[in-house]
């Protein structure tokens, strides 16, 4: 089985906004248009065109309705790897292939060395890892870890292909282990949380939740519009603690 290597300061990675998340697949499309040319490459297609279609996506986005009525919302949830800090995936491995870097803490799949034995997705709860029926072997979210160390690409580039093809900017990226990022002040601003933390295997990628909505008292059918959420709703009864919990009981099946 494979080790994890010692607890690292630098945390690389997502922070997605179910707020402003329209569901649009622009990031799935552009993760699997730059992955199936990279370091993941080839992304296989099955039947592409047909009824059954099928294949590797490295980021899946899920569509949810909650609540009913004036109240309700769609909310749309991206899943890929959540780079835990402490992931089964790796330590279950018989051959060293599913391991954690140390100096980044993504993690990785080395195909080379990959049998295609499937612990690592049946060790996951996520369900974010992809297995390559035409390659024989696991694949999954690398951070685009071939374009964020570029350097011949320009600064606005390095960074993940699904950040840069989100057209309403609900994707972020970054050191979530720098309390003083970017991405760290967004998470503590908007009270960001974890998917499924009880499993203890501490998820470094963060959902900031969907704020209530409520129509405007003054106009009768009046658009729906964002709130911000109430202080402490993470104890409380606000939308996104509800999804939340809904989102825990789902992936908990």
């Amino acid at each position: 089985m494979t080790s994890l290597p010692p607890p690292t300061d630098k945390k690389l990675g997502l922070v997605i906004d179910l707020d402003i998340c329209v569901g649009c697949h622009a990031c799935a499309v552009s993760c699997k248009e730059w992955n199936t040319s990279g370091a993941s490459a080839p992304l296989t297609d099955l039947d592409p065109y047909g009824a059954n279609n099928d294949g590797v996506w490295l980021n899946r986005i899920h569509s949810y309705e909650v609540d009913d009525g004036a109240g309700g919302m769609t909310v749309n949830f991206p899943r890929s790897c959540l780079h835990c800090e402490t992931p089964d995936c790796v330590t279950v491995c018989p051959t060293g292939a599913s391991y954690k870097r140390a100096e980044d803490g993504i993690v990785l799949v080395n195909p080379d060395t990959c049998i295609g034995c499937k612990l690592c997705s049946w060790a996951c709860p996520y369900g974010a890892r992809e297995f390559d029926e035409d390659d024989g072997v696991m694949k999954k979210c690398t951070l685009c870890v071939d374009r964020v160390y570029n350097e011949t690409l320009d600064p606005a580039d390095r960074q993940p292909a699904c950040v840069r093809a989100c057209p309403t900017g609900a994707r972020a990226f970054g050191d979530l282990g720098d309390p003083e990022s970017a991405v760290s002040k967004l998470v503590a601003e908007r009270e960001g949380e974890a998917l499924l933390p009880q499993l203890g295997y501490k998820p470094v990628n963060r959902y900031l939740p969907p704020r209530p909505r409520r129509r405007d008292a003054g106009e009768a059918g009046a658009a729906l519009t964002p709130q911000p959420l109430p202080s402490g709703a993470a104890g409380g009864d606000a939308a996104g603690d509800r999804f939340f919990r809904w989102v825990d009981r789902v992936l908990s099946r």
